[in-house]
C-alpha cells in the first residue's frame, strides 16, 4: 500500500497544482482508490497514523465546511480561523504548564502528556484537502484530538480512543470517526460489549449536547479550571475505567 500511495502521490502532482505546502491534489477516481486503501489498511493495523489520517481527509466531504462555518458563527472560531495558531513543541511551553495549579487546563493536559507518554508532534499534515481554509480546519482537528483526551483524561489505549471516536462524531460529524468504530471487532468480548453499552451512548449524548470544540481557542484556556471548562462546554466524564486518573 506504501508504494501505490507514493505512486500515486507521483502521478498526482504532475497534473495538479498544489493549493499550499504539502497539498497533494486527487481526483475522484484516486481520491475513491485512497479511501479504499487506507480504510484496509487502518483495520488492519490502526497504528497506522498516516492511513488514518488519509482516511479521515478523504471522506470528509461537506463535513469541513460545515465545521468552518460553524468556527465563523463564533467569536473564538473566527480568531481561531484568522489566526491559524498551531500547536506543537515548539508553540507549546509544557514546562510552564507543568507549574500550573493542579486541576487547570495546562496543568492537566501536561499531566496527560507524560502518563500517556506523547508528544505534541506526533500529528499528521493535511494532504488531501483541495482547499487550504478547510485543510486547516482538519489540520485544527487533528492537533486538538488531545486535549479532548485530556479534557476527559482518557487513556490512549483501544477502549478510551473509540469512546472518545463516538463523541468526536457526534460533536464534530467526521465520517472517519463512526468508522473508526469498526475496530471494535478486535477487542476482547468484554471490553467490547462495555463499549456499546456504555461508552458510545456517553460519546453520542454527550457530543451531540456540547458545544463545537473546534469553536474552542484552547491555548487562552490554560489557567483555566477544568471544571469550569466542562460546564461552559456542556460536557461530562465518560464511564469509569478509562481514565489516566486513579479509579
Amino acid at each position: 500500500m506504501a508504494r501505490a500511495t507514493r505512486a500515486l502521490h507521483t502521478s498526482v502532482t504532475l497534473h495538479h497544482s498544489p493549493a499550499y505546502p504539502g497539498h497533494i491534489p486527487l481526483n475522484t477516481f484516486e481520491n475513491a482508490f485512497l479511501t479504499l486503501g487506507s480504510a484496509l489498511v487502518a483495520l488492519i493495523d490502526p497504528r497506522r497514523g498516516d492511513m488514518v489520517a488519509a482516511l479521515g481527509e478523504t471522506t470528509a466531504g461537506s463535513t469541513l465546511p460545515k465545521l468552518r462555518d460553524a468556527m465563523l458563527d463564533s467569536p473564538e472560531g473566527r480568531r481561531i480561523l484568522k489566526e491559524r495558531p498551531r500547536i506543537n513543541s515548539k508553540t507549546l511551553d509544557i514546562q510552564k504548564f507543568k507549574a500550573l495549579p493542579d486541576g487547570t487546563f495546562g496543568r492537566e493536559y501536561a499531566r496527560w502528556l507524560e502518563v500517556c507518554n506523547v508528544t505534541p508532534d506526533s500529528r499528521e499534515p493535511v494532504h488531501y484537502i483541495d482547499d487550504p481554509e478547510l485543510a486547516y480546519v482538519m489540520q485544527r482537528y487533528r492537533e486538538t484530538h488531545d486535549f479532548y483526551h485530556a479534557l476527559f483524561a482518557l487513556r490512549v489505549s483501544a477502549l478510551p480512543e473509540l469512546a472518545l471516536k463516538s463523541f468526536e462524531f457526534a460533536n464534530l460529524g467526521f465520517p472517519m470517526n463512526a468508522l473508526a468504530l469498526g475496530a471494535s471487532i478486535k477487542m476482547k468480548a468484554a471490553q467490547r460489549e462495555r463499549l456499546w453499552r456504555e461508552f458510545v451512548p456517553w460519546g453520542i449524548e454527550c457530543g451531540g449536547s456540547a458545544r463545537c470544540l473546534l469553536t474552542v481557542y484552547w491555548e487562552e484556556r490554560w489557567e483555566q479550571d477544568l471544571r469550569d471548562i466542562k460546564k461552559e462546554l456542556g460536557v461530562w466524564d465518560p464511564p469509569a475505567g478509562a481514565s489516566i486518573r486513579p479509579s
